[in-house]
């Protein structure tokens, strides 16, 4: 084994006892593995092996006094477990890319969640997605004022792309302006905040192109009202889209009200979509004096996970490479999945049910058990291969 695998004896011992090279670890463990195959290992061994491949994140768990050494620990709810929940969601979230033997085992033409989209008909749609997609089209089509909240990961700007492309395909008079920002954050001191001033350059930028924003601030708001009069008297309507928006500055926030405010007649002229993620709570808190105005006149929407939808999420991106789902999955991977995205975190006195389970995590997670498989040779994906990975 160790000549197959192109380690010295002492290297070959040390694998006996779970100590990998540091270097070339996957080749390696990849030879290791066909050596053992060919001399009869059985597949219960190899999963194992090739598994450890795919730490679960794992804590030790101290005996509380009056436990003897060895007796069941028991569960700890505010620190042993939740310690676990916060390292194994970490690893769940790092970025897993299916290797070319698993799209061979698997008879994949490529994977089936890099560039899977390049269609409206290629993006999932639960109910939630649904309402989501109809919040932000009402938002645009009668300049409402909505915030759309979420994990990385959890599909929020792909319903924007989403947007866009209906607005292309059915050529709707919609105009969405997106002011740009490199390395955007809350204040100067880590990067470079986003001003109502980019705000009103972007918007004349999206309907005037090739015209200069007027220097003084009393002029160039002027502009920005006449230019976006003429567009509304033109048949279009505004939605003004800010990604990132977790990173937006209480001032900038605050002048978002003055751009709502523009006015023909009793027409709104202009809509916003604020995109970010779960720390766009705290920048929309009503307990914040200097925004509870705004905050009130927003419609927060936050992006809920897969959880029930996950089969149907996968059947459409296997689906999308013509590859059936019932070929690569046992029937009670599902649940497994489920089980390894969604806990209850404990509390004082309360329980509540947490999940992570949005398309990025599922994603990583399903790809990881892709990879696993193959290197042992399972035909398809069980519920022991996804609650090893």
């Amino acid at each position: 084994m160790a000549r197959a695998a192109g380690l010295s004896a002492a290297a070959a011992c040390r694998l006996v006892h779970g100590q990998w090279p540091a270097r070339r670890a996957g080749e390696v463990r990849q030879r290791v593995v066909d050596y053992l195959k060919e001399h009869g290992a059985s597949m219960a061994h190899l999963r194992g092996l090739v598994l450890a491949q795919f730490p679960r994140a794992r804590t030790k768990k101290l005996a509380p006094p009056g436990c003897e050494p060895g007796e069941a620990v028991p569960e700890s709810p505010e620190t042993t477990a939740t310690h676990e929940t916060l390292e194994e969601e970490s690893m769940l979230l790092k970025n897993e890319t299916l290797t070319p033997l698993a799209r061979k085992h698997f008879k994949l033409s490529r994977s089936p969640f890099v560039d899977d989209i390049n269609s409206r008909n290629d993006i999932f749609a639960s109910q939630h997605g649904r309402y989501v997609r109809a919040a932000m089209l009402d938002a645009a089509c009668n300049h409402g004022f909505i915030a759309i909240i979420g994990q990385s990961g959890s599909g929020k700007s792909t319903l924007r792309e989403d947007l866009e492309e209906r607005i292309r395909e059915e050529r709707r008079p919609i105009v969405i302006i997106k002011p740009y920002v490199q390395g955007m954050e809350a204040s100067e001191v880590r990067g470079r905040p986003l001003r109502s001033g980019h705000i009103a350059e972007s918007i004349v930028d999206a309907l005037a192109p090739g015209v200069s924003l007027k220097s003084s601030p009393q002029a160039r708001y002027k502009q920005v009202h006449e230019l976006l009069k003429a567009s509304r008297s033109a048949g279009y309507t505004h939605l003004l889209v800010i990604e990132e928006a977790h990173r937006l500055p209480v001032p900038t926030l605050k002048h978002l009200k003055n751009f709502m405010e523009l006015k023909d007649g009793l027409r709104r002229l202009l809509g916003v979509c604020l995109i970010g993620q779960n720390e766009l709570y705290d920048v929309l808190s009503e307990r914040n004096p200097e925004v509870r105005e705004i905050v009130q006149r927003c419609e927060q929407i936050t992006m809920e996970p897969l959880d029930n939808d996950v089969e149907s999420y996968l059947q459409l991106k296997f689906e999308r490479l013509g590859v059936k789902l019932a070929d690569v999955f046992e029937p009670d991977a599902m649940d497994a999945i489920r089980a390894r995205l969604i806990h209850t975190a404990h509390g004082n006195r309360t329980s509540e049910v947490v999940s992570i389970c949005y398309p990025q995590v599922v994603n990583n997670l399903v790809c990881r058990a892709l990879n696993a498989a193959a290197a042992v040779g399972y035909e398809k994906i069980d519920a022991q291969v996804i609650a090893g990975c």
